[in-house]
């Protein structure tokens, strides 16, 4: 149980805290309008630490890697509703309707993009292939 919470919590610290040092690098606040361009680098950027952070969740849990990284999705989702909510009516809502609808399911992308590396790894080589004996 408790590696299930450290592997969850590393990876969505993964995908928090490189949100965080890319807008404190940029210097631009990310509850504020931004260029076309720079939200889609932002988004990109967040999807692939939301891949990276599920990933890691299913690495450290090193049993039921989807459901790990279900788990580091739906931190995001819901960290990033209740900051949609709070901004409501004070800035701008693209940080977090990206992180919802589209860096949250990248956690399970990464998550299951582990659990078949396990899967092949587990899986004997057919008699006859190339590196069986």
């Amino acid at each position: 149980m408790l590696r299930s919470i450290v592997a969850v919590l590393s990876g969505y610290l993964l995908f928090a805290a490189s949100a965080v040092a890319l807008f404190w690098l940029s210097g631009r606040d990310p509850h504020a309008p931004a260029s076309a361009l720079f939200q889609l680098f932002t988004t990109l950027y967040g999807m692939l630490f939301a891949g990276l952070g599920g990933f890691v969740a299913a690495v450290l849990a090193r049993r039921s890697e989807f459901e790990h990284g279900f788990a580091v999705a739906t931190l995001i989702a819901v960290i990033g509703a209740a900051s949609l909510l709070g901004t409501l009516g004070h800035g701008s809502l693209w940080t977090q309707l990206a992180a919802i609808l589209i860096m949250a399911p990248m956690a399970m992308v990464g998550a299951r993009f582990r659990a078949r590396q396990v899967r092949r790894s587990r899986v004997p080589a057919a008699p006859g292939h190339v590196g069986s004996r």
